[in-house]
């Protein structure tokens, strides 16, 4: 059994993770991009993510996919990864970081 400790810092390497995958068409992390909408980790060891993509016909969204699911299910603790792909709410730059607005010059 997990302490509630463990699964926070479980849920913050899958964050950290998910701030070194980068959109190949921009030079930002897809979780400061604002591409995450949810992340549950289960103790079981299931990490399910709802997110997004900046538009809904993206030609890299398989390769952005794949990149997740190993990348995640490399944190430890993280037996399975499950991906839940969304557009709604449709994705505008509103959802992105301070950071990232900063990086592409639009703040």
């Amino acid at each position: 059994m997990m302490t509630p400790e463990e699964i926070l810092a479980v849920e913050k390497n899958i964050v950290l993770t998910l701030k070194n995958i980068y959109d190949p068409e921009i030079p930002v992390n897809i979780y400061d991009l604002g591409l995450i909408y949810e992340i549950n980790y289960d103790p079981t060891g299931t990490a399910d993510i709802i997110m997004t993509l900046t538009a809904p016909n993206c030609p890299m969204a398989d390769m952005l996919l794949e990149d997740i699911h190993r990348e995640v299910s490399k944190v430890p603790g993280v037996e399975k990864v499950n991906i839940t792909l969304t557009f709604e709410p449709q994705w505008d730059k509103s959802m992105m970081s301070e950071e990232a607005l900063l990086e592409l010059n639009l703040l």
